[in-house]
């Protein structure tokens, strides 16, 4: 038999042999597979991978009235059915301009971003140029590969500018934290480094694409995490179906582990019932009022739970339950089974996506705010918390109590003679204005704005309070704006 046609053979075979990973078959050298795939993994790269060039504006999380100084940065993507491509949301966020070039062309062509996923860190540009998409083929996606499949990375890593086809093992599948939105859902782990410039390229297993890379550990080396297709099947499909990414579902519950033998006895649970203890619930959830604190949730849609939050994922691997909510879609018919003061529960919902109260991200937006008499109101983010040094994040694990909740922060204070003696007043929220009760920041625009007493009154956390007159205050406004350069008292959509 010729080389040749060996090589022909395996690849042939190649689909039975993928469902039976880490066998070897019998008459194949090693050698022989190796090639071939390096082989197949080539040929796809320069057909179907792309460098993507970002230009960046980022807002000003402190001063959110400026942006920052423009940023260039590049990634990678790859060719998807459709005529579009596929890159992370973090390559492309807060973008300018973006172009995309092809394997061995000097020519960049301007790409628009079609969809943004921030959660699951995915984004889908399209070029309107029929030069560019000449000779290009769209990769197809497989499944999630199993623990020691070797897969290959391809991208454009730091370092250089061609194509870089790097070889991994697959070290694990679980639930883990997205560094770009901290949204936590599946991914895989590989012992290939995840470099600045990789991010958005295909991880290809027999000649179909099984993850997108994304993120990697500094503190680690040979350390990667590739977003698998579940989650981009779901981000695809979102797209398709609503024109635009509408998120991932959640329970909105917040729980504690069983594992303690007297802790399942004191709530009911037999010897042989697995579960998990729910201690909060998100108002905005589906699941608020249908289930109750203190319930045990032992399964959903008939898969069992056990006392650490784990479900089967595939022979004798487990993954956080997250994932099988996360996978669904919003208004999908979900059934929970859960054991409520020793009785036996059964509850159907339409599962849908859940806000938080506070956002742990911001891209593709200016951010919200609001000036009067030199007092800068902010809505909490995640983002501020990382740059403010005197505030704790306890608020990040708070649950909003109705929709459109806000914590409204005041982040500084423009110095002037109305404000003196309030400067110190600073990252602390606003819970009242005028005895009112606040909900969002722009509750507390309409307030200020829509005030007709001559003093107004703020009231704090910590019992601290402002007290202005109305009249001066608003006078005074004006002229700070224009001495500290700042263009409007507040965000657009406020003014909207």
């Amino acid at each position: 038999m010729s080389f040749g046609s060996v090589r022909c053979l395996i690849i042939r075979c190649s689909s039975n042999l993928s469902n039976f990973p880490g066998t070897v078959t019998p008459g194949i050298p090693a050698g022989f597979r190796s090639f071939c795939s390096k082989y197949s993994v080539t040929d796809l790269a320069l057909n179907s991978v792309v460098k993507v060039f970002c230009r960046s504006t980022k807002s000003s999380v402190l001063q959110p009235w400026q942006k920052r100084l423009p940023h260039r940065s590049t990634g990678s993507g790859f060719v998807i059915s459709g005529n579009k491509i596929l890159t992370n949301a973090h390559v492309v966020a807060d973008h300018t301009f973006v172009q995309v070039r092809k394997h061995g062309s000097p020519t960049k062509y301007t790409a628009k971003v079609q969809a943004m996923g921030h959660e699951c860190d995915l984004a889908i540009l399209i070029i309107n140029s029929k030069k560019f998409w000449k000779d290009m083929k769209p990769l197809d996606l497989g499944d999630v590969p199993s623990l020691y499949e070797t897969v290959s990375v391809v991208g454009y890593p730091q370092g250089g500018d061609n194509i870089s086809i790097t070889k991994g093992v697959v070290s694990r599948v679980e639930v883990t934290k997205y560094s770009h939105s901290k949204s936590k859902l599946m991914t895989t782990q590989i012992d290939a480094a995840i470099n600045p410039g990789n991010s958005g390229g295909p991880v290809i297993m027999d000649n179909k694409v099984v993850g997108v890379a994304f993120q990697g550990l500094s503190s680690l080396q040979k350390t990667g995490y590739i977003i698998p297709t579940p989650v981009v099947n779901h981000f695809l499909s979102s797209v398709e179906e609503n024109g635009q990414f509408v998120g991932f579902c959640s329970l909105g519950i917040s729980c504690q582990h069983m594992e303690n033998t007297h802790f399942r006895n004191h709530f009911k649970m037999s010897p042989k019932m697995t579960g998990i203890r729910i201690r909060k619930i998100n108002r905005s959830s589906s699941a608020y009022n249908i289930l109750k604190k203190d319930d045990i949730l032992l399964a959903i849609d008939g898969v069992p739970i056990e006392n650490d939050e784990t479900v089967i994922f595939r022979k004798k691997e487990r993954i956080n339950f997250s994932h099988l909510v996360s996978m669904k879609k919003p208004g999908e018919k979900t059934s929970l089974k859960v054991l409520r003061e020793g009785k036996k529960h059964e509850f159907n919902i339409n599962i849908t996506p859940v806000e938080s109260l506070l956002p742990v991200y911001q891209f593709d937006k200016l951010p919200s705010y609001y000036i009067f008499a030199g007092f800068v109101f902010l809505p909490l983010t995640k983002p501020y918390l990382d740059c403010s040094y005197s505030m704790c994040d306890c608020a990040l694990t708070h649950m909003p109590k109705k929709p459109g909740e806000q914590i409204v922060i005041i982040s500084q204070v423009l110095e002037a003679d109305v404000s003196v003696g309030y400067a110190n007043l600073t990252n602390l929220q606003v819970k009242r204005v005028n005895g009112v009760k606040l909900e969002n920041l722009k509750h507390l625009c309409q307030l200020i704005e829509g005030c007709c007493t001559e003093d107004l009154r703020l009231d704090l956390e910590g019992a601290f309070a402002i007290t202005l007159n109305q009249n001066y205050a608003k006078n005074a406004t004006a002229k700070i704006l224009k001495r500290y350069g700042i263009p409007s008292a507040m965000s657009k959509d406020l003014r909207s």
